[in-house]
This record gives structure tokens, C-alpha cells and sequence, in this order.
């Protein structure tokens, strides 16, 4: 921005990289560039200073489509001021002195931006549908504002040339935007419960399987429990029919030695 350092009968300008000052002295133009820096008489001066960076001018209207729904658009445009000395002729941006009220050219400039992007707009919304506009309403406005500002007679006679336009969004009314979500939502909804129920599903399964295992696990401990209980009884058994005949011939009497003695024969003595 630039400064005006004030003295008596005579003040300082000094300008801004971003700003180029058009100064004009009984009518003739006496300094004018960017980044100046010059003396002069507030009595027969004027001093004006146009911007010739990127100005960013957002912008949010309204249309009406084909089938009668109300839509708001909200759009950006990027331009610069190619012809400083045109602007300063056409618009406001005069220096004031301190107390006044500030140029007004930048609304100007707004105004007769927003305006444009407006009245092309609604022509082109007003020849589609709420569908339409809500599925390739982005793109077609961007190409016929972009193409609409860019060639505009007046824009280029003021020395206002048109960079860009992003348009951001193209929404509907609450209630009809709202309308629209919930069967989406309703079917977004109705596939969430559908991946619960089958992880549900798939966890119920899992457990079965587990479940089963575990039966078989046990079926098995049993039926091994089973076969060593059995194992063990026949080895017992056979052990003990094997002990039995030992026992048997060990108890078995032996012949008595006097019975089975010979008896003396009686002599005749003992007749």
C-alpha cells in the first residue's frame, strides 16, 4: 500500500510494488508506473492507484433450472487489471485524503463481475434439469462463465482481464438436497447392517466351528480314554492267567515218605 507523507503546501508519495499510481496534474498525466516516488501539490493533483496483482473475487447467486427448483452456485473468479490507466479513467480508485470516504473501485469491479457470472449462469441452469445441474452443472459453468468473462466487451475496454473461474459448488435447497441423501443414505444404511449381519454370521460360524472341535477333541480324549481302560483291563486279565498255573502247581501236596516206605516183614521171633 502505498504512503503519502503530508507537509505544509507540498506531500510525498511513495508507492508500492503491487500498486501502480497514475498522477495527474491539471489534467496531464505527471508520474505514473509502479513503485514511484515523487513530490506534489495536493491543490492540483489527483493520484490514483490501481492494483496489478491477482485479485480473487468470490461470488454466490442463485438460479432457476428447467423443472423449476431453486439452486445456488458459488463460484470464484481470478482476474488482474492489464491497462492501469483505463481502469483509473473508468473506475474509482482515487487516493483520498484522510477523512474521506475510501475509492470504491474494487466494488465496482465486484459488482460488475458478479453480475456477469449471474446473468450467464442463469441462462445456462435455466436450459437443464435439477439432476443435470447437480451431476455436470460444475463443469458446464465453468467453461460458459470462463469463455463468457474472457471475451465480455466491456471488461476488456475497462482494461479487466479475466484469469480464471473455478466454480465450487452447485447445491439445491436444504430440503430438497436432504430428499435426494436419504435414499443414498438408505442404502448405504441397509449395506452397513447387511456386513454386520454377515460378521455376526461369520463370528456365529466361527464359534460352532470352534464348538465342534472342542466336541471332537473331547469325543476322541474319551474314546482314547476308553481303548486304555479297556488295554489295561485285558493286560490285567492276562496277567492273571498267566499267575494262575504257577500258584496251582506250587500248592500242589507232595507224597508222604513213611506211607510210601516198605514195611519190615515180621520174623520168627516174633511169632
Amino acid at each position: 500500500m502505498a504512503s503519502i507523507k503530508r507537509y505544509p503546501w507540498i506531500s510525498h508519495f511513495l508507492g508500492s510494488p503491487t500498486g501502480y499510481v497514475v498522477h495527474l496534474q491539471k489534467g496531464q498525466v505527471r508520474h505514473q508506473g509502479v513503485g514511484q516516488a515523487f513530490w506534489f501539490r495536493p491543490a492540483n493533483s489527483v493520484l490514483s492507484e490501481v492494483p496489478v496483482d491477482d485479485q480473487e473475487l468470490p461470488t454466490l447467486f442463485h438460479a432457476i433450472t428447467r423443472d423449476h427448483q431453486d439452486v445456488s452456485v458459488q463460484a470464484n473468479v481470478t482476474y488482474r487489471f492489464v491497462d492501469p490507466v483505463a481502469v483509473s479513467n473508468r473506475l474509482d480508485f482515487g487516493l483520498q485524503p484522510t477523512g474521506l470516504a475510501p475509492a470504491t473501485g474494487k466494488e465496482q469491479v465486484a459488482t460488475i463481475i458478479g453480475q456477469l457470472c449471474q446473468s450467464h449462469a442463469i441462462d445456462q441452469i435455466a436450459t437443464t434439469t435439477l439432476a443435470e445441474a447437480l451431476e455436470r452443472g460444475v463443469s458446464q459453468l465453468r467453461a460458459v462463465l470462463s469463455e463468457a468473462l474472457r471475451t465480455d466487451t466491456r471488461l476488456l475496454s475497462t482494461g479487466i482481464e479475466v484469469l480464471g473461474v473455478q466454480v465450487l459448488a452447485v447445491r439445491p435447497e436444504s430440503d430438497v438436497e436432504r430428499a435426494l441423501q436419504t435414499p443414498v443414505r438408505e442404502q448405504l444404511q441397509s449395506e452397513a447392517d447387511r456386513a454386520v449381519y454377515e460378521r455376526r454370521a461369520v463370528a456365529v460360524e466361527r464359534e460352532r466351528t470352534i464348538s465342534e472341535n472342542e466336541m471332537a477333541s473331547q469325543i476322541e480324549l474319551a474314546t482314547r480314554r476308553e481303548h486304555l481302560v479297556a488295554q489295561e483291563g485285558a493286560n490285567a486279565r492276562a496277567k492273571l492267567r498267566r499267575k494262575l498255573p504257577q500258584d496251582s502247581s506250587r500248592r500242589r501236596p507232595r507224597p508222604n515218605a513213611k506211607a510210601s516206605a516198605p514195611q519190615p516183614k515180621p520174623t520168627r521171633s516174633g511169632w
